[in-house]
């Protein structure tokens, strides 16, 4: 995505995650052209030194001010991953063609197919599979030529697409986990940071996954705040988004079919990979508690089973999640004023 020059530091200091070997990928591409690096280094702040280091990190910060400056050196958008370079504005055009679209899933077949007319290198899809979507990138050429840039290349083009995709739904769109054909790098650490889940290497596919239904929520932008994003775009692909417009959805999804194993907010966090205080902070900026989600599955699932079966009060309690039946009549008499047995003798055999 385009950015402008460096501008003066973030108030609040970023972590320094991003690993070293993406800048001395970015040191490569200029170096094939003929170019030195030093200016990019000295833009982001990186000591030429610093780059030999094998387990150096350098901030989000600092990797899209060494973009940017590597961008406009280069006038290569896609930073030499591809057999031609992708002029300044490549991934804005690609972007814009995508705004008018009237949900995610056309949004982002629409960019893949796109980026196809911009480059053969490499082919992206977005495929779906029962409840789970994902965006795929075949490789028909070792980016970079030899393959030295293939690892910046596909997590860059990855979380590029990832963070746009957020952006336009104005959402955050959580990771079900990544893959890719590579080895684990020396830092593979990293890509617990840079990828939502579980990464997987040696992979049979170069893929991101994701809750198909994502695809279906509106894009929430227009193209006014298009040409604000393009002032900085890089943002959206380090900085990852905090509210989650689906999120009470799949925890009343996880509450509803695993009551179980949701007993406390750490186990429904880990279910949903995240923590229980990220958890409870997404949901209030949605406007809701988990208790209240909790409550309300119960409620729902006891009526449910209260209404057509006949099975014992107390393997009611069981299945909807409660650690004996004096608690969940207790909570069922706050739910509806009666008892449960009560309720189910009102409405009859």
């Amino acid at each position: 995505m385009p950015t402008p020059r460096p501008t003066a530091p973030a108030r609040r200091p970023l972590v320094a995650a991003t690993p070293m070997a993406f800048v001395k990928a970015i040191s490569h591409a200029l170096a094939l052209r003929g170019l030195s690096a030093n200016a990019a280094l000295e833009a982001a702040q990186i000591a030429p030194a610093d780059t030999h280091r094998p387990d150096g990190r350098i901030t989000a910060l600092q990797m899209e001010w060494l973009s940017a400056a590597a961008m406009q050196a280069l006038d290569d958008e896609a930073l030499g991953w591809f057999s031609r370079p992708l002029p300044w504005g490549s991934y804005g055009m690609l972007a814009r063609a995508s705004l008018s679209a009237p949900t995610l899933g056309v949004a982002l077949k629409r960019w893949c197919r796109h980026h196809g007319l911009l480059t053969r290198d490499i082919t992206l899809a977005v495929q779906t599979d029962g409840d789970e979507a994902r965006i795929v990138l075949t490789e028909h050429r070792p980016p970079g030529g030899d393959g030295s840039l293939r690892e910046f290349c596909f997590v860059s083009v990855l979380r590029n697409v990832h963070g746009l995709a957020c952006w336009f739904v104005d959402s955050r769109i959580p990771l079900l986990g990544a893959s890719f054909p590579f080895a684990a790098p020396p830092h593979a650490d990293a890509y617990g940071v840079l990828f939502d889940g579980p990464t997987r290497f040696d992979a049979d596919e170069t893929a991101i996954r994701f809750d198909a239904r994502y695809l279906a929520l509106p894009i929430k932008r227009d193209e006014a705040a298009m040409n604000q994003m393009l002032q900085r775009a890089l943002p959206i692909q380090v900085r990852p988004y905090r509210r989650d417009r689906l999120l009470v959805q799949r925890v009343r999804q996880v509450l509803m079919n695993q009551p179980l194993d949701a007993h406390n907010a750490d186990d429904l966090a880990a279910l949903l990979h995240t923590s229980a205080r990220t958890l409870h902070r997404q949901l209030k900026e949605e406007g809701a508690t988990l208790q209240a989600l909790k409550d309300e599955v119960r409620r729902e699932r006891a009526i449910d089973l209260l209404q057509r079966t006949r099975r014992p009060i107390k393997q009611i309690a069981a299945a909807t999640g409660f650690q004996n039946e004096k608690s969940f009549i207790r909570a069922f008499k706050a739910w509806t004023g009666v008892a449960p047995g009560e309720w189910r003798d009102a409405r009859g055999p």
